[in-house]
């Protein structure tokens, strides 16, 4: 049984840019990297606790 994906929220201190990976891609390196400046971001929130702009943030994949 699947309980679908577990997403992890972040938020780009540098462009502001609001985005959300699945942790499924945990382990590849760029995880939790802006995909506009590609600087480090700050998570805002996950899964078991969604932000409530949860829609406004766009879904990225970590892979290069």
């Amino acid at each position: 049984m699947t309980w679908g994906p577990y997403w992890m929220f972040y938020r780009c201190g540098t462009c502001g840019k609001k985005f959300k990976y699945s942790l499924e891609e945990i382990h590849l390196t760029r995880f939790g990297e802006c995909p506009a400046c590609k600087k480090e971001a700050e998570l805002v929130a996950e899964s078991k606790n969604n932000p409530p702009d949860a829609p406004d943030y766009e879904e990225v994949s970590a892979a290069p």
